[in-house]
């Protein structure tokens, strides 16, 4: 006997992706997350237009925009005496991001999936998992209260974050790829009574450090500061003291765009982070979201990714038996021809296995990507002919912004002609330390060779 088609463990993001889809497919979902929604967690949660066109995908952008959040049609970007701003390329016609909080946008996440026909149940907490023949076939689950009991699913989907119960219970929580990240992460909440730079998410950087701000919902600004991760000693003494020293005195830009905002919220962090792949599909189990798959936040891709590729996870499981027809099972039943298809190991286990293949290969460059951005290294000549260029340059500004909408690839838009270019201006330019650029340019020229021959490599 079967409880439902799928099991999903957690509700947040990339869990209730893969919910609404297989719910839309006619299949029965139950999905299980230890938080009661409205639920916080850590999370600096902005939204490139890719990210809301996934949204949209999703049917969930209309739930999300009713939250109020202002639409950010500009982004910012501010080194000193540089500052580059631009729009962005639509997205299914989205040419804005956003910033929500999580409370609101994981419940409307949630609702998303039971409109959908997904049951999602809360305050309930996997404990173990159910196996038979080698495969998984359930959870056991302790409802606050202590009610346990066992659900029973041919297939189970952990999308429990970094931490993932389900990962460590399959053996699947050692990553096969790893970086440790070299910035740490605080941020707080500030009353932003700015009207005329609500509709810009801005970044600046001075010297290793960077700071954000990111206009959100209730009339709040999300204000994040990305510190080397070395300095998180200074956060945990005092992260009060530590976050306002940070913008009064090493952050002037940040200090400005604040003028006339009030912190209203303690502040929150997150340090030594760690990016990484996992393996994410085995039998009767697979990964999604930061459970199998975690990049460093500095260029806000994460919940993009959650909602993407827990789509398409769920899109892949429904599948298995073509699109629902008149003759399916009524939405919330267990579905027979699906329960024996995910029961088949050979058809199951490949498709999930091309859903993992299809992640990792759109995800590989900006992991990578990603991980430079994110090193905690002092402004230098590159980063200043940069910014020079993307100030005097909109259409490569927008170019630029199109890597965090994932539609540009990072390496269609730094291509070598264009480094070679900044790093020419910069040796030309009286006061350069031409020792340390070259350096700096031979270290990056070698990194990307090796990483150009990994994400070229055949699956």
């Amino acid at each position: 006997m079967t409880d439902a088609d799928v099991v999903i463990v957690g509700a947040r993001c990339a869990g209730s992706a893969a919910a609404t889809a297989l719910a839309r497919a006619g299949r029965r979902v139950i999905a299980v997350d230890s938080a009661r929604f409205p639920s916080p967690t850590i999370s600096t949660h902005l939204m490139w237009p890719g990210g809301l066109a996934e949204l949209a995908r999703l049917g969930a952008l209309d739930r999300v925009e009713s939250l109020g959040a202002p639409r950010l049609p500009t982004a910012s970007v501010e080194i000193p005496g540089v500052r580059a701003a631009g729009g962005y390329s639509p997205v299914d016609g989205i040419d804005y991001a956003m910033c929500v909080r999580r409370t609101g946008l994981d419940l409307a996440l949630v609702e998303t999936a039971r409109a959908a026909g997904a049951e999602v149940r809360e305050g309930a907490r996997v404990t173990g998992l159910i196996w038979s023949d080698g495969r998984v076939a359930g959870v056991e689950v302790s409802e606050r209260g202590g009610r346990a009991y066992a659900l029973r699913a041919p297939f189970v989907i952990g999308a429990d974050g970094r931490r993932s119960t389900v990962a460590r219970l399959v053996g699947a929580a050692q990553p096969y790829l790893s970086r440790r990240d070299g910035r740490a992460c605080y941020y707080a909440y500030f009353d932003d009574p700015r009207e005329e730079l609500r509709p810009v998410a801005a970044q600046w950087r001075q010297g290793a450090e960077l700071g954000t701000a990111f206009p959100c919902d209730d009339g709040l600004t999300l204000v994040l500061l990305m510190p080397p991760d070395a300095r998180s000693a200074d956060f945990q003494q005092d992260p009060e003291k530590e976050y306002d020293r940070t913008i009064d005195e090493l952050l002037p830009g940040l200090r400005e765009r604040l003028r006339g905002c009030v912190r209203r919220s303690k502040v929150f962090g997150a340090h030594a982070l760690e990016s990484y792949f996992r393996a994410s599909n085995g039998p009767g189990w697979a990964l999604a979201g930061d459970a199998g798959h975690f990049k460093d936040p500095v260029t806000a891709q994460g919940i993009r990714d959650a909602l993407r590729f827990g789509r398409l996870l769920g899109e892949t499981l429904a599948a298995q038996t073509g699109p629902a027809t008149a003759g399916d099972p009524a939405p919330g039943t267990a579905d027979p021809a699906l329960q024996e298809a995910l029961g088949a190991p050979a058809g199951v286990d490949a498709a999930v296995a091309a859903w993992e293949r299809r992640r990792d290969h759109e995800c590989l460059e900006t992991f990578y990507w990603t991980e430079r951005t994110g090193r905690a290294e002092p402004v230098g000549p590159l980063d200043v002919e940069m910014h020079r260029a993307l100030r005097a340059d909109p259409a490569l500004m927008r170019r630029f912004l199109d890597v965090y909408s994932r539609i540009v690839r990072p390496g269609e838009a730094l291509t070598t002609p264009r480094l070679a270019g900044w790093t020419l201006r910069a040796l030309l330019r009286p006061g350069t330390d031409r020792t340390d650029l070259l350096r700096y340019v031979a270290r990056t020229a070698r990194e990307l060779r090796q990483e150009r021959a990994e994400i070229n490599a055949p699956p």
